[in-house]
């Protein structure tokens, strides 16, 4: 996919209206430091347009991103371990919450989980929200580039088992350092 312009468009905090869009919406759910803003960056063919950080819940908005004025990626807070502590991480969740039903345009959400760990109970409980909400989540199994190419089948097949996945949903295994299932997703996003 050929990216010619992005930009950081609309940044929704806890307290912000749900912005109206006409494009298409592609949101990345997960925990806190499972890869999303890396993904992203790496989508977009830029370095640091997302914020990453080893510190767990650093996105702490909902951040719109218009791709070539096609469509946005919407990059969620992390759900799980913060260091902002319950009450700031249940008004993220109120406010995730609120985009999901209130969007529009919300196509995709695409779940990331790390591959080298079973899904925790964060996981399986957005997944199955994701899920009663009427969307079948895309599953991005991130940090591939972490175990050996000859448990990765093992390891999708365990992420598969703990997620309740069917066999027609998808699950793309990812790597932000080698950009391995990187085609996988922008097929999904063309």
């Amino acid at each position: 996919m050929k990216i010619k312009s992005v930009n950081l468009e609309t940044v929704c905090g806890i307290t912000s209206a749900i912005p109206v869009n006409t494009l298409p919406e592609f949101a990345f759910a997960g925990k806190s430091n499972v890869g999303k803003s890396s993904l992203i960056n790496a989508l977009v063919q830029r370095k640091a347009l997302a914020r990453t950080s080893s510190e767990p819940g650093k996105t702490q908005t909902i951040n719109f991103y218009n791709v070539n004025e096609a469509f946005y990626l919407v990059d969620l807070p992390g759900y799980g371990y913060t260091k902002s502590g319950r009450e700031t991480a249940a008004k993220w969740g109120q406010m995730v919450e609120r985009y999901l039903h209130q969007s529009e345009q919300l196509k995709i959400i695409f779940l990331l989980i790390d591959i080298r760990h079973e899904p925790g109970a964060n996981d399986k409980q957005m997944y199955d929200w994701i899920v009663y909400q009427g969307f079948k989540p895309v599953i991005i199994a991130t940090k591939l580039d972490k175990i050996k190419r000859s448990v990765v089948e093992k390891h999708k097949k365990m992420l598969r088992t703990g997620l309740g996945m069917g066999a027609e949903d998808i699950l793309i295994p990812f790597s932000a350092t080698t950009k391995q299932g990187l085609e996988d997703i922008y097929a999904l996003l063309a």
